[in-house]
């Protein structure tokens, strides 16, 4: 009796599960590296309001008069963004190819030995958009006065204010910690699964050092967001 037998799907190279984590990985670069420098001009609290205003003010300027006020970071955010919908849709369409081929007792086995950053990775980077969503609503989209006593045409005008206002409130801060926390665990499985797709793990000797570039990114970003809300609190006690 002649049995026939379908052949496998063949998919593009942006569709395959190699293209997808490739695609994972350079949108995580890019992520990485705007976080960094987002960090960096957080830090510029701790110079007081003058040198934060003007930093964040200097950020508008850049690129003038070839670009209008505010273009570069229109650039950004326009890449910010193609970067995340890619990441989220790679990282959607893996989990659920994931999880549509792994029986059902490799994926129990495949728990249990995983990380914690590994189990995580799926919630925390759901937890990370929820985040960025609530992070645009209070610093750039619609910037509610969130501490009552503050003055509230000093907020509107001032970052500083606005920042160190928000930052004297307790649930704010722990809201922010939180969310570092998450973002380090994400960073630390994400850097570490970007070295084995990018081929940086092919000796012990290098992923050690890959998997240490991981840890150490990772802690240094969250304490480097951690210091200004912190260091804001504290102040305004």
């Amino acid at each position: 009796m002649a049995t026939t037998t379908s052949a496998p799907e063949k998919r593009g190279v942006m569709s395959s599960s190699i293209g997808l984590k490739w695609l994972m990985a350079v949108t995580g670069i890019v992520f990485l590296l705007y976080v960094l420098l987002h960090m960096y001009g957080n830090l510029k609290v701790l110079a007081g309001q003058e040198a934060f205003d003007t930093y964040a003010h200097h950020l508008r300027e850049i690129g003038e008069p070839m670009l209008p006020y505010g273009g570069l970071l229109w650039i950004v955010r326009i890449v910010l963004i193609a970067s995340i919908i890619g990441h989220v849709y790679a990282a959607f369409t893996l989990w659920s190819r994931s999880s549509s081929a792994r029986p059902q007792g490799y994926a129990v086995k495949k728990s249990i030995s995983s990380s914690l950053a590994s189990r995580t990775m799926r919630w925390g980077g759901i937890t990370l958009l929820l985040f960025v969503i609530f992070h645009l609503i209070h610093f750039t989209l619609v910037k509610p006065n969130f501490n009552s006593e503050a003055d509230a045409a000093a907020v509107k005008e001032s970052p500083y204010v606005m920042v160190s206002a928000s930052f004297s409130l307790i649930w704010v801060v722990l809201i922010y910690t939180l969310a570092m926390i998450a973002l380090g665990m994400h960073i630390y499985h994400g850097a570490w699964s970007a070295s084995q797709t990018l081929g940086l793990t092919s000796t012990p000797r290098a992923r050690t050092v890959a998997k240490t570039t991981a840890q150490v990114l990772a802690a240094l970003i969250v304490v480097g967001f951690l210091i200004p809300p912190f260091y804001l609190y504290f102040s305004s006690l």
